[in-house]
Protein backbone atom coordinates (compact mmCIF):
# COMPACT_ATOMS: atom_id res chain seq x y z
CA UNK A 1 0.00 0.00 0.00
CA UNK A 2 2.61 2.58 0.64
CA UNK A 3 4.18 2.41 -2.50
CA UNK A 4 1.07 3.74 -4.38
CA UNK A 5 -0.63 5.70 -1.22
CA UNK A 6 -0.88 9.49 -2.49
CA UNK A 7 0.65 10.86 1.02
CA UNK A 8 3.37 7.79 1.50
CA UNK A 9 4.55 9.27 -2.25
CA UNK A 10 4.73 12.90 -1.22
CA UNK A 11 6.07 11.84 2.29
CA UNK A 12 8.81 10.14 0.30
CA UNK A 13 9.28 13.39 -1.72
CA UNK A 14 8.21 11.61 -4.69
CA UNK A 15 5.25 13.71 -5.52
CA UNK A 16 6.46 17.64 -4.57
CA UNK A 17 4.01 19.58 -1.76
CA UNK A 18 4.28 22.54 -0.48
CA UNK A 19 6.18 21.48 2.66
CA UNK A 20 5.89 23.93 5.85
CA UNK A 21 6.61 21.99 8.91
CA UNK A 22 8.06 18.59 9.50
CA UNK A 23 9.50 16.77 12.48
CA UNK A 24 11.15 13.22 12.49
CA UNK A 25 7.76 10.98 11.99
CA UNK A 26 5.53 13.66 10.58
CA UNK A 27 5.10 16.33 8.00
CA UNK A 28 2.99 19.42 7.04
CA UNK A 29 1.80 20.90 4.03
CA UNK A 30 -0.61 22.55 1.94
CA UNK A 31 -3.74 21.48 1.00
CA UNK A 32 -4.41 21.72 -2.45
CA UNK A 33 -7.84 21.46 -2.18
CA UNK A 34 -7.69 24.99 0.51
CA UNK A 35 -11.14 25.02 2.61
CA UNK A 36 -9.93 28.42 4.58
CA UNK A 37 -7.40 30.95 4.49
CA UNK A 38 -4.77 28.63 6.18
CA UNK A 39 -5.39 24.70 5.28
CA UNK A 40 -2.66 22.47 5.91
CA UNK A 41 -2.46 18.79 6.49
CA UNK A 42 -0.23 16.79 9.26
CA UNK A 43 0.75 13.39 8.00
CA UNK A 44 2.43 10.77 10.01
CA UNK A 45 5.52 9.66 7.39
CA UNK A 46 4.66 5.86 8.00
CA UNK A 47 1.54 3.99 6.42
CA UNK A 48 -0.84 4.16 8.71
CA UNK A 49 -4.69 3.73 7.06
CA UNK A 50 -6.91 5.55 9.22
CA UNK A 51 -7.20 6.89 13.21
CA UNK A 52 -8.87 3.25 13.83
CA UNK A 53 -5.85 1.48 12.66
CA UNK A 54 -3.60 3.75 14.83
CA UNK A 55 -1.98 1.88 17.40
CA UNK A 56 0.70 4.13 18.80
CA UNK A 57 -0.40 6.55 20.84
CA UNK A 58 2.71 9.32 20.36
CA UNK A 59 2.26 9.41 16.99
CA UNK A 60 -1.10 11.25 17.35
CA UNK A 61 0.89 13.51 19.97
CA UNK A 62 3.62 13.95 17.44
CA UNK A 63 0.80 15.18 14.92
CA UNK A 64 -0.93 17.25 17.27
CA UNK A 65 2.57 19.08 18.52
CA UNK A 66 3.48 19.82 14.88
CA UNK A 67 -0.24 21.08 13.99
CA UNK A 68 0.65 23.71 16.73
CA UNK A 69 3.56 24.57 15.55
CA UNK A 70 2.12 25.21 11.93
CA UNK A 71 -1.04 27.45 13.87
CA UNK A 72 2.00 29.64 15.70
CA UNK A 73 4.16 29.97 12.31
CA UNK A 74 0.94 30.88 9.87
CA UNK A 75 -0.43 33.36 12.60
CA UNK A 76 -3.87 31.42 13.44
CA UNK A 77 -2.53 30.12 16.86
CA UNK A 78 -4.56 33.27 19.02
CA UNK A 79 -7.40 33.69 16.84
CA UNK A 80 -8.52 29.91 16.58
CA UNK A 81 -8.13 27.09 14.32
CA UNK A 82 -9.53 23.27 13.88
CA UNK A 83 -7.22 20.23 13.59
CA UNK A 84 -9.91 17.73 12.16
CA UNK A 85 -9.18 14.13 11.37
CA UNK A 86 -11.79 12.36 9.07
CA UNK A 87 -12.22 8.61 9.46
CA UNK A 88 -13.43 6.38 7.12
CA UNK A 89 -16.17 7.02 3.94
CA UNK A 90 -19.00 8.67 6.22
CA UNK A 91 -16.51 10.89 7.91
CA UNK A 92 -15.70 12.27 5.39
CA UNK A 93 -11.82 10.76 4.55
CA UNK A 94 -10.74 10.88 0.65
CA UNK A 95 -7.34 9.53 1.13
CA UNK A 96 -6.58 6.20 3.28
CA UNK A 97 -3.38 7.29 5.06
CA UNK A 98 -3.95 8.84 8.17
CA UNK A 99 -4.06 12.77 8.67
CA UNK A 100 -5.04 15.54 10.09
CA UNK A 101 -6.28 18.92 8.03
CA UNK A 102 -5.09 22.24 10.13
CA UNK A 103 -7.75 24.97 9.23
CA UNK A 104 -7.86 29.04 10.25
CA UNK A 105 -7.80 31.79 9.22
CA UNK A 106 -11.45 33.24 9.56
CA UNK A 107 -13.94 31.93 11.47
CA UNK A 108 -15.29 28.48 11.31
CA UNK A 109 -18.78 27.65 11.88
CA UNK A 110 -20.38 25.31 14.00
CA UNK A 111 -21.55 22.60 13.39
CA UNK A 112 -19.43 21.38 10.31
CA UNK A 113 -20.55 18.78 7.47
Amino acid sequence: MADSCLFCRIARGDIPATIIAENARCIAFRDINAQAPVHALVVPREHVTSLNDLTDGTLFGEMALLAQQVARDEGIAESGWRFVVNTNRDGGQSVYHLHGHILGGRALGWPPG
